[in-house]
């Protein structure tokens, strides 16, 4: 009886600690999501029963899609859209290609300094980010790249982060495949495309989905770099259509622009979640 009861106290103090654990959870899954009903919310709401709301209301009976209309007609957001789209795919598609062949000359190539180039290498990632942009700046500047999709992408074809993510995964690959390929004559480049970027392909996956992010979410740099509206990224177009197109007080026709802006991340996230924490994970153990 004694075990019963000590058992039976035992399944009591589980249930109430998970019943905690979910109520704690769902606290904090409610304050994270939040701003984006905020933000949903008042993008359907009028102009006119937004300003005479003294105070907010957390839903609406009167939802308005014309928001989104002004989103694209008073400001060329589909414009926008466009150019991040391709900034995105060719910055990440470039990138891809010089991170590999980076981290596959760092983990499976021999040359003299290897050791040294890699740990100066990975001193860059101590410079502040600040210096990097002045730099960059300048050099763009002096090749006459400014407001082009040449000075957007070129900066950003590269990440000691990734590489190093990257390198670290090759790595665990058995050193056994690469010399039996050596014995059939494989080159180097076909054992890369052959064997080890299908064996890598979770992390690749990853590291071009946090590209992806990072491009659509560039602020700093496309604001440097273009003064042009025909270049402007859709990070950009929020200065752009708060300053030119709806005004500072039209919030709800803002609102709904970066509802436009956001939910192709969104969806992205949501789509991919597993495989990035997969790819974070395989990447960050050796063994």
């Amino acid at each position: 009886m004694d075990y019963e009861k000590i058992e039976q106290r035992a399944r009591q103090r589980g249930r109430a600690a998970k019943a905690v654990t979910y109520a704690l959870l769902a606290l904090w899954a409610l304050v994270v999501l939040f701003p984006f009903y905020w933000m949903l919310l008042t993008s359907v709401k009028s102009y006119g029963s937004y300003n005479a709301e003294h105070v907010p209301r957390f839903f609406t009976l009167s939802p308005t899609l014309q928001n989104y209309a002004d989103a694209f007609t008073a400001v060329p957001l589909g414009r926008y859209l466009l150019n991040t789209v391709i900034f995105t795919v060719v910055t990440t598609g470039a990138m891809l290609v010089v991170i590999t062949l980076a981290a596959y000359a760092f983990a499976r190539l021999d040359f003299r300094g290897k050791n040294i180039v890699f740990t100066l290498f990975l001193s860059l990632m101590m410079i502040p980010s600040e210096l990097v942009v002045i730099t960059n700046f300048t050099t763009i500047t002096s090749w006459d790249l400014r407001n082009s999709f040449a000075g957007l992408i070129l900066p950003s074809v590269t990440s000691v982060f990734y590489i190093y993510l990257l390198k670290e995964n090759f790595e665990q690959v058995p050193e056994e495949l690469y010399r039996a390929a050596k014995v059939d004559g494989t080159s180097d480049l076909k054992y890369l495309w052959k064997v080890m970027l299908p064996i890598c392909r979770p992390t690749l996956v990853t590291v071009g989905i946090l590209k992806v992010i990072e491009c659509w979410n560039s602020y700093v740099w496309p604001r440097l770099i273009t003064d042009d509206p025909a270049y402007y990224l859709v990070s950009n177009g929020i200065q752009e259509i708060r300053e030119n197109g709806f005004g500072r007080e039209n919030v709800p026709a803002m609102m709904a622009a970066v509802v436009v802006i956001s939910v192709p991340l969104i969806v992205l996230f949501l789509c991919f979640r597993k495989k990035i924490m997969a790819g974070v994970s395989r990447g960050g153990i050796k063994g």
